[in-house]
């Protein structure tokens, strides 16, 4: 939307009542934080990120794309990767998180999640799912399972079965890609196809902040890449890792809120 004259009038009118008449943010909606940059390490450009998880000193990444999607474990510190399985077929390959003995594994548009093994990452089974699979991280007791819609999917961690859903509130239209859920019950979501982080209290489905993730990759380094896509919390801190599909870099961040 464009404002024009009798438009901005009116936006000077609402506001004093603290909304926004031009298609922007409504004052009393959620607040912005700021991602500040730790540090970086290398990561896989030909990795087509879709699910980011550390858990036990363990990095688990999923990978997309028809025929070479994969899932993959590495050493957290040392970056050594420990085991890699393929996809079957042309599956492609989505959001994944680690709930205890299982890593649970998603596919975009093939309704079957994979169950594997955490060290091996073998397939120990498989469950389905109607609609398509985007993002996935694990609660104490349940899965949080996002589908590219407003609404995320709450389901069982040893059989996949749904069990509740929620609707998020706060901001118009999200899409809530790859997930991570963090230890204070807070979860995460890349907001397809921007560079924000979705701050989500899962049990309402409030957005309690955006985050300005903007300006990871210099103009240069962007090119050839996609999204933003991959958060992961590590464990015992207050940091993050991020990166993106075919982005060359992981970085370690903190999750600002704005100076009061």
């Amino acid at each position: 939307m464009k404002c024009n004259r009798s438009s901005l009038a009116v936006a000077v009118l609402v506001s004093v009542l603290g909304v926004s008449s031009c298609g922007g943010q409504d004052e009393s909606g959620p607040p912005r934080w700021r991602v500040e940059v730790i540090g970086s390490s290398p990561h896989d450009p030909s990795a087509f990120t879709q699910g980011l998880e550390v858990v036990d000193g363990l990095r688990y990444e999923g990978t997309g794309m028809w025929g070479v999607s994969n899932v993959r474990v590495s050493d957290q510190v040392s970056g050594v990767e420990r085991a890699r399985v393929d996809l079957p077929g042309r599956m492609f390959g989505e959001g994944l998180t680690r709930a205890g003995d299982i890593v649970w594994q998603l596919t975009w548009r093939d309704g079957v999640a994979f169950a594997r093994d955490p060290h091996t990452l073998a397939e120990t089974g498989r469950a389905t799912y109607e609609g398509e699979g985007w993002g996935l991280c694990a609660q104490p007791g349940r899965l949080v399972m996002s589908d590219g819609t407003p609404e995320l999917t709450f389901r069982d961690p040893l059989t996949f079965a749904e069990t509740g859903s929620v609707t998020l509130q706060g901001l118009d239209d999200p899409k809530p890609n790859e997930l991570d859920c963090a230890p204070d019950g807070t979860v995460y979501a890349n907001n397809f196809p921007t560079d924000d982080i979705l701050r989500i209290d899962p049990n309402t489905g409030h957005i309690t902040a955006i985050i300005d993730a903007s300006g990871l990759l210099t103009p240069a380094e962007r090119q050839g890449t996609d999204v933003l896509n991959g958060i992961a919390h590590l464990p015992g801190t207050d940091r993050f890792l991020l990166t993106g599909k075919y982005w060359p870099h992981l970085f370690e961040v903190r999750f600002v809120p704005p100076l009061r």
